[in-house]
């Protein structure tokens, strides 16, 4: 007789936050210098995105249950100059169609290798393990400017056994890193020989006003002029204009005062979460709880049937639902390391970190943009 079970875990119940009238007077973030190359983007030197349809193959049974994967199957071998006369001898569930994206880099060069992500498009359970053949990527003009090919790496795993399911992380999405090669180059245009364009990577009024100050400060009045909060337009000087990466160069590695917002970011499919410096939680009580739900299916053998009648085997279902006890905790800090011990005292997982963070959030006691990758 065995035993298989089966934990589910129901949403996280029990957010409670009761916010009390103790309040902090507003902290303004500490002023710290950056680079102008960490601030700022030259117009024109940008990114453009790839993106290709590829097969995954090498999945230990995980893989699509469509017709589609079998297709596609098929034309990979085609194009390989292998012939299959009978499409039952191909398995779905060894591959996998993946939408495969990555970014062209500014002034990338033939050759140079980036990054990729994959992502399953059918009913795959798992990319773990897989290998991505070779898949052509495109731009929005159709032409071909990159080839990827390599192993997943899915930074989790899906595993099964007896009946049981042990799941950590997202694992229908993975990275190759530096999996594919760029076959063709894009031309940039940074500057029409008299000035460039810095784009803010986040637009700030007081950023712009600042980056302004410091270049007319280093290479003369009015070379340096902010055009709203997301642009600097920059006069080439005449005695740069023969050295214009040494130019570039100079001026990206100046330093500028700048006060960027507060912010927690959270990656729900692998369970990170980073904390910015100048996070500020305001005095608060959370009690957390979950609810788990544990469903155990027992084989059951009924006596020796009698002779002429089929044996059959029933099944005994039990259902367990424990909720955990929860206590109203205070929080409260002014800096990332004061937020992470107050936080670490409700002995909580980061998914429940996540599910906190935004309950904060929309409480107001959280003093910081929250984005959710």
């Amino acid at each position: 007789m065995s035993t298989q079970g089966i934990r589910l875990r129901i949403g996280q119940l029990g957010v409670v936050l009761g916010l009390f009238c103790a309040s902090l007077v507003g902290i303004a973030p500490a002023a710290s210098a950056a680079r102008i190359k960490d601030l700022c983007e030259i117009q024109g030197a940008r990114g453009n995105v790839l993106k290709g349809i590829g097969l995954v193959v090498g999945l230990a049974g995980t893989g699509d249950k469509v017709p589609e994967a079998i297709r596609a199957q098929q034309r990979m071998l085609t194009r390989l100059d292998v012939s299959v006369d009978d499409l039952k001898n191909l398995k779905t569930d060894n591959a996998a169609v993946v939408i495969v994206t990555a970014v062209f880099p500014p002034f990338g060069k033939e050759g140079t290798r980036i990054d990729v992500q994959v992502s399953s498009l059918y009913n795959c359970e798992s990319l773990q393990g897989g290998i991505l053949l070779n898949t052509q990527l495109t731009g929005d003009d159709g032409n071909v400017y990159a080839v990827a090919q390599g192993p997943v790496s899915i930074g989790g795993f899906n595993e099964g056994k007896g009946g049981a399911t042990v799941r950590q992380n997202h694992v229908t999405v993975g990275r190759i890193p530096m999996g594919a090669y760029i076959e063709r180059e894009i031309p940039s245009t940074i500057t029409d020989g008299e000035r460039i364009v810095l784009t803010l990577k986040r637009p700030d009024f007081t950023t712009a006003s600042n980056i302004e100050k410091v270049l007319n400060a280093a290479l003369g009045p009015g070379v340096a002029s902010a055009h709203g909060a997301g642009a600097v337009n920059v006069r080439i000087p005449p005695e740069d204009q023969q050295d214009l990466i040494g130019f570039i160069a100079r001026l990206q590695d100046m330093n500028v005062d700048t006060q960027l917002p507060a912010r927690v970011v959270i990656n729900e499919r692998t369970g990170t979460i980073v904390v910015g410096g100048d996070v500020v939680v305001q005095p608060c009580q959370i009690a957390h709880g979950n609810i788990t739900i544990e469903i155990t299916t027992t084989p059951v053998f009924p006596p020796a049937p009698v002779v002429g009648q089929e044996q059959r085997q029933g099944e005994a279902t039990q259902t367990t639902v424990t909720q955990k006890e929860a206590y109203l905790m205070p929080v409260a800090g002014t800096s990332a390391s004061e937020v992470a011990l107050a936080l670490n005292k409700l002995k909580v997982t980061p998914r429940d970190l996540i599910s906190i963070f935004q309950a904060l959030r929309e409480a107001g006691a959280l003093e910081a943009d929250l984005e959710i990758m």
